[in-house]
């Protein structure tokens, strides 16, 4: 997969099959517009790519959506290797950018720098300078710029529209067996491990710590956890919160890794999310905590 930081693409990427959007957490919903792109780039033997944008267009204008993201722009761009793309562009989300009129999106981007054959859209995708531009927008143009526009249905579970806020949701109230099922994967935090504390270790439950930067905050407590990194993958339990035994104040993800002994400071790991145990809680004393630990783990090992 070839990946585009600007809308430079070379000749061979043009002409394609093209789906466009933010595609944060990359669930069921986006995997069957991928996948039913990728069917027509196929069928006529067409390159096919997608657009995206960095950052969220939603995070750009409202600077106070800090913790909003399901996956980070690394494991975004993993989840697109993994669905076989021919080339990904990312486009810089700027002041510069967000003030391209639909219009001029539509002949300075789509027609003029990446020329697609067809494009892929949700129905109720919008863009250009506030939003104006729509799918009456995109069909309005098609025969000056040579580009046909496709409508995806969205996908359907229990009736209803699986979305990125759908999912938002389910990991925000610890519903993490349902973010799953709705991603196809387990929901993961990947980040650089860093020096805590040390307080894990000075009561016998050594951990791994993790910021969660621009990630949708979870349902504060314990999850059982699956954590994987350069040459190993072990099981574990993770506290997310802000250890009010402690009376801390940060926010941190600590996860305590069975059966593993080396230094992970600055390596990156991915903590994947398995099952909510319990929220998180406030101890009269050391001794209770880990007594509470204890239990924990022994939840999380079944």
């Amino acid at each position: 997969m070839k990946i585009y930081n600007n809308t430079n693409i070379n000749l061979k990427h043009k002409k394609a099959v093209v789906a466009i959007g933010n595609f944060d957490g990359l669930h069921l919903g986006h995997q069957k517009v991928i996948n039913e792109a990728k069917m027509v780039a196929k069928k006529f033997k067409l390159p096919f790519g997608v657009i995206t944008f960095e950052p969220m267009p939603v995070m750009f204008f409202k600077k106070k959506i800090k913790n909003h993201r399901i996956n980070s722009l690394n494991q975004k761009k993993n989840g697109f290797k993994k669905l076989k793309l021919d080339f990904l562009i990312i486009i810089k989300f700027n002041k510069k950018f967000s003030s391209l009129t639909a219009e001029e999106f539509i002949e300075k981007i789509i027609y003029k720098k990446i020329n697609c054959k067809y494009l892929y859209i949700s129905r109720n995708f919008k863009f250009g300078f506030k939003r104006k531009g729509n799918l009456n927008t995109l069909k309005s143009f098609e025969k000056k710029f040579g580009y046909e526009s496709v409508i995806t249905k969205p996908y359907k579970k229990d009736k209803k529209i699986v979305s990125s806020t759908m999912i938002r949701n389910k990991i925000a109230s610890g519903k993490i067996n349902q973010a799953n099922k709705l991603l196809g994967r387990k929901w993961s935090i990947e980040g650089q491990v860093i020096a805590g504390e040390k307080r894990g270790r000075k009561i016998g439950f050594p951990t791994c710590n993790l910021k969660l930067n621009n990630y949708v905050i979870p349902q504060l407590g314990v999850y059982a956890v699956k954590v994987s990194g350069n040459n190993f993958a072990k099981k574990g339990i993770a506290n997310i919160g802000f250890r009010p035994t402690f009376n801390s104040q940060s926010l941190l993800l600590e996860t305590n890794i069975f059966g593993i002994n080396k230094n992970l400071y600055n390596k990156v790991v991915n903590v994947h999310f398995k099952k909510f145990i319990r929220k998180e809680k406030k101890f009269p004393n050391i001794e209770e905590l880990k007594k509470q630990i204890k239990i924990d783990i022994h939840k999380a090992k079944k």
